[in-house]
């Protein structure tokens, strides 16, 4: 495969992630690492659990 075919792929899969409700992990990462660094990042399971609880128990799901 080559840069740009990947580069299409990851961008087709976060929008799909984002048209569902579900944020980037890879951006949510950075962001605690930036913002809130005393923080524990969570894993991958724990931030969709997270996140899916948040958009279906009416959460705002924003810390900032």
């Amino acid at each position: 495969m080559n840069a740009s075919f990947r580069s299409v792929g990851k961008w087709a899969v976060q929008t799909a992630r984002l048209c569902c409700g579900v944020p980037d992990y890879d951006v949510y990462v950075k962001h605690l690492r930036e913002h809130h660094p005393e923080r524990e990042v969570p894993s991958y399971k724990e931030f969709f659990r997270e996140r899916q609880e948040a958009r279906y128990k009416g959460g705002s799901g924003r810390c900032c």
